[in-house]
């Protein structure tokens, strides 16, 4: 009865140490029939979407009922699914896998034709997506004697392996993956309002997920319940002992988390790679040249930006593609490196005043743009913050009214693999998703037919800076991913592409 007259501070105390006491009991997070509790802070129409285009909540459902080719673990890693083992050619050009003995939902036999078929079926659906362009290499895709598929590429793609396994991927729509999923509705109680349906994911028997059968199996894995709900919800399920992991956070919720000693341990910052800035829409107005865009790049002091945040490990970035991926030979470095902040704001002012003398008036006032931000409480920081970096160069960043006619928008995005080549196909012309290069989409062409390493390197780094030159995208740094994870949970792991498949969180820890 005292937890009530407690500052909220305290309260999280009390609920901490209740839950640590539950944990020696049954388990915090963790029903009365053994199940496990993620709170996914989302939509439910975002988690069962069908088609190709896919959340990030509506990715992980789709990972654990539905199977491809390979599939990611809990580190972000390749591990086998539907082919049982692979070899890469020493070209780099031919990908073979060997499938396992298994059917497809319906009863008919998995196959290498049916897997090509499948394949050919997912190719022929992404194109005009990203994701499309990703996979635009491969040229052939063969079924060759017995259960052996073989993928053609027409350059090497080190990490093909990880884009085989992104969920859009899967090749079948007949619940072919690890687990089951029955959507449950909530049950409704008089004057309040309706709570959102869960969805309780089941694994499957050892057989039927294309494993030997194993006596008792059921004593190693657990029902794993995912509720859709809110940010504030799914942090007081988190705070109760409702939910031992709480997955979805993004920078518009994080200022939501109590960032202090209580929360050490719990709260987890994916080391996410993409794409974190603002994309130039049209060149008009203040952004119509490079170099008023560049103008407003130069501005903007990134650290002093994310410092409110208090995200450790944080790293700002000037380059359109993340720094130090694999493979990567430092022939593009960061911008204006040899300028001090002033300089760059000194440059960045003069350009601003020629453009509003341009305009006409005997005292031009400040430049004016809009951004497409939703909002948020870590969004409207991110906007305060934004806007008073560009007030120094005479520049009033403000929220778009109507976001398809913004100036700006924020682009949030984490990669779907380390390779520069995804960073530059968000920008093709062909996807119509703002200002590009068609300079830069034709040295990124190139290099798909190149097979020599140090020109196909060559020709990339060209392609981003070429981008970088005309400006269509403002960087500030890495996309920002976080998790809540109760102290002992296992089945979780921070990676690079903020993706936590569900089926390593149902498994009991041994």
């Amino acid at each position: 009865m005292l937890a009530p007259l407690l500052p909220f501070h305290h309260r999280r105390v009390l609920r901490a140490l209740t839950c640590a006491l539950a944990l020696s009991v049954a388990g915090c997070g963790q029903g009365s029939d053994g199940e496990f509790t993620v709170a996914w802070i989302g939509d439910e129409e975002d988690l069962l979407a069908e088609g190709l285009r896919l959340s990030s909540g509506g990715q992980l459902v789709r990972a654990a009922t539905e199977s491809g080719l390979v599939a990611l673990d809990a580190r972000g890693e390749v591990v086998p699914s539907l082919a049982e083992r692979w070899i890469v050619t020493d070209d780099g050009l031919s990908f073979i896998f060997r499938l396992r003995e298994d059917e497809w939902a319906d009863g008919s036999e998995m196959s290498a034709q049916s897997v090509r078929d499948a394949l050919r079926r997912n190719l022929r659906a992404l194109r005009g997506t990203s994701l499309g362009l990703d996979l635009s290499p491969i040229d052939e895709i063969r079924a060759m004697t017995g259960r052996v598929v073989e993928i053609r590429l027409t350059t090497p793609v080190p990490e093909l392996l990880t884009l085989l396994a992104q969920p859009e991927l899967a090749l079948s729509e007949e619940g072919a993956g690890p687990m089951t999923m029955e959507r449950i509705e909530a049950p409704e109680v008089s004057g309040e309002e309706p709570s959102a349906p869960k969805l309780l994911f089941r694994f499957k028997p050892p057989a039927d997920r294309g494993l030997p059968d194993m006596p008792e199996w059921q004593e190693g894995v657990r029902d794993l319940l995912f509720v859709p709900t809110s940010a504030p919800s799914a942090l007081t399920m988190f705070d109760d002992g409702d939910a031992s992991i709480v997955l979805g956070g993004r920078i518009d919720n994080l200022p939501l988390v109590d960032i202090g000693p209580l929360s050490r341990g719990t709260l987890q910052i994916d080391p996410a790679i993409g794409l974190f800035g603002l994309r130039v829409r049209e060149a008009k107005g203040l952004l119509e040249e490079p170099a008023l865009r560049e103008a407003v790049a130069m501005a903007l002091d990134r650290p002093a930006v994310m410092a409110p945040f208090s995200v450790g490990g944080w790293a700002s970035s000037t380059r359109m593609v993340a720094p130090d991926l694999p493979g990567d030979p430092g022939l593009v470095g960061e911008r204006w490196a040899d300028q001090s902040l002033e300089q760059r704001r000194e440059t960045a002012r003069a350009r601003v005043q020629q453009y509003l003398a341009r305009q006409g008036g005997e005292t031009p006032g400040p430049a004016r743009l809009t951004l497409a931000i939703d909002e948020g409480p870590g969004l409207d920081m991110l906007l305060q913050g934004l806007a008073e970096q560009l007030a120094t160069i005479n520049v009033r960043l403000e929220r778009a009214a109507d976001p398809a006619a913004a100036d700006l928008m924020l682009v949030d995005r984490v990669a779907r693999f380390s390779d520069p080549r995804w960073f530059l196909d968000q920008f093709a012309c062909s996807l119509r998703q703002g200002l590009c290069s068609e300079q830069a989409d034709s040295f990124v062409a190139q290099s798909m037919n190149a097979l020599d390493p140090i020109v196909r390197a060559s020709l990339i780094a060209q392609a981003e800076l070429q981008l970088a030159r005309d400006n269509v995208y403002i960087p500030i740094g890495a996309p920002i991913r976080w998790s809540l994870v109760r102290s002992g949970t296992q089945g979780f792991s921070p990676n690079r592409y903020a993706f936590h498949p569900l089926p390593p969180m149902a498994e009991v820890p041994r």
